[in-house]
């Protein structure tokens, strides 16, 4: 058995797809300006809310060739990031070899979930990754890897760092009845990694053109629309431990956008790929004037669909009939912050009546809890989470999207018709964006309270350091102000008496955490740890 395991990972290693079918020229870069780069008719450029956009035609292997010469820096740097945070996570050497063994074994089966068509375009891609990381595995195998990273890191760990919310109104609940779809991609690698966004206009050479919305080195899809006024957007699930990789999300909803015209078609297409992870997949479309979710796992599968009503929510549980009796599923709904932010949703509908993408806008930037009340900045809670990644509005049946700007959700919401962009009149103006059609910045930015809430994330790692390391001391004076800094969120406290416990200051610990769960603490594993700290704490005060 293990001989057939150690074989596996060798073939997969040695893994190269067959790109001999497709024509190919090398792109040669023209550099216009700092931010402005070309090859052909392929674009990349920055716009001045510091958003990257880049537009790239032809076959599969052209594709990749084209994405990697225009975007290598970023590309690279991206790599960097992601793979310097792994380090940050795993700093033992010993542990980094084995992770690396454990990854190379896990993922040995992907390449057999993957269409050999955006194999190609992954290799086209990875010519131009770096020869840093090169130990980890071969350039190929090591994008394809990336493009999985997503599905391994919520179904390893049970990382929430991708607690997204998603909704979509029609009819009724809408201005103009159009079909309306709101997003917050709340996927946290840390805030280098989200500062060069990527919306990427993918022309190919079989299928629909579609915008994506995600980073450079990635050719699935986050969230994306495409001309046909198919909107996809991804929610992770509760997942079990997988055994081994097979298709990651991000190229499932990609091959939707690309080949899907409606939602019969678009539930086609998710049915007859294998995941490796539970994902709630927001399907919208104008064609269908309706939304529905997809909700695949690796061994169930569902479609949720309203009736006698025009809106879908969309947090981190399953609503289809298919998992009613799914423990894993009813017990994330009782544990998380998920329906939490559910019942949000529908409090915000309750009280914005016919939304248009300004007042959509406003609901994903919304940062209380239920009834209005405050419950700290970065709580999951909350449908801003203040980490989002981006977040999209689609109007499907115009062909307009409107993508955030940094930071966050607060940012500029710039706007992109596709209807244009995939036409003549954007090559003769040379223009992405409709300026005027875009939604001005979260007044919240320049507010005192964001500036605490930016210093308060650096003082939370100080926070941390002491906690792990008993030779860093804080004084009460540094506590009592990192408090302040989010008064209302229940972390605050507990961290505090976390440092306090360890230091043996059990009074001050015990104090501390009944401040805690006087605030709305995030999920119930949560309080049970705070609460199993107090009753510690009291144990050694007696």
């Amino acid at each position: 058995m293990l001989n057939l395991v150690s074989c596996g990972v060798r073939k997969s290693i040695k893994h190269i797809p067959d790109v001999k079918q497709y024509s190919l020229e090398i792109p040669k870069v023209n550099k216009i300006n700092d931010s402005t780069f070309s090859f052909n008719q392929n674009y990349l450029t920055k716009n001045k809310q510091q958003l990257w956009e880049l537009y790239i035609k032809g076959n599969p292997l052209q594709l990749g060739y084209n994405n990697g010469a225009l975007t290598r820096d970023l590309m690279q740097k991206q790599e960097e990031i992601f793979f310097s945070k792994v380090e940050g996570f795993v700093p033992s050497k010993f542990k980094q070899n084995l992770l690396r063994g454990f990854l190379k074994w896990y993922n040995r089966k992907m390449y057999l979930n993957v269409r050999e068509d955006y194999q190609a375009e992954l290799y086209g891609l990875s010519q131009y990754s770096s020869d840093k990381y090169d130990f980890i595995a071969p350039k190929f195998l090591r994008s394809m890897y990336l493009h999985g990273a997503h599905d391994i890191g919520h179904a390893m760990q049970d990382l929430m760092v991708v607690g997204c919310t998603s909704l979509a109104i029609w009819n009724e609940n809408t201005e103009d009845g159009d079909l309306l779809i709101g997003r917050n991609f709340d996927f946290y690698v840390g805030d280098d990694f989200s500062k060069n966004k990527l919306i990427e206009f993918i022309e190919p050479e079989e299928g629909i053109p579609y915008l994506s919305v995600s980073w450079p080195g990635m050719i699935g899809v986050v969230s994306g629309m495409n001309k046909e006024g198919i909107t996809v957007t991804i929610n992770a699930g509760k997942s079990k431990i997988p055994l081994t990789a097979k298709t990651p999300i991000s190229l499932v909803t990609r091959e939707i956008l690309q080949y899907a015209k409606n939602i019969d078609e678009a539930i086609a297409i998710a049915k007859k790929r294998k995941v490796f992870v539970s994902e709630s997949i927001l399907v919208g479309s104008a064609n269908d004037k309706n939304a529905v979710i997809i909700e695949v796992s690796p061994d169930n599968f569902g479609v949720y669909k309203v009736e006698n009503t025009s809106r879908v929510f969309c947090t981190n549980h399953f609503q289809s009939d298919a998992y009613k009796d799914d423990k894993r599923n009813q017990k994330h709904i009782i544990e998380s912050h998920s329906e939490y932010r559910y019942e949000k949703l529908q409090e915000l509908l309750k009280e914005n009546k016919k939304l248009n993408p300004e007042k959509m806008a406003a609901i994903l930037r919304d940062k209380s809890g239920l009834k209005g009340e405050s419950i700290g900045y970065g709580n999951e809670k909350a449908i801003n989470q203040l980490l989002a990644h981006h977040a999209v509005i689609f109007s499907p049946q115009k062909k307009l999207v409107w993508v955030s700007s940094n930071p966050y959700q607060l940012g500029e919401f710039v706007c992109y018709d596709l209807n244009e962009i995939f036409s003549d009149k954007r090559l003769k103006s040379g223009e992405f964006s409709k300026s005027e059609l875009n939604i001005a910045k979260d007044p919240f930015v320049d507010s005192e309270e964001f500036k605490n809430y930016e210093e308060y994330k650096f003082a939370s790692s100080e926070v941390n350091n002491a906690i792990d390391d008993k030779d860093v001391m804080l004084t009460d004076d540094f506590l009592a102000h990192y408090q302040s800094l989010n008064p209302d969120f229940w972390l605050v406290y507990y961290q505090s008496g976390k440092y306090y416990f360890n230091k043996k200051k059990y009074s001050k610990a015990k104090t501390e955490f009944e401040k805690a769960l006087t605030k709305e603490v995030t999920t119930v594993p949560d309080k049970e740890n705070v609460e199993r700290y107090l009753k510690k704490a009291l144990k050694k005060l007696r």
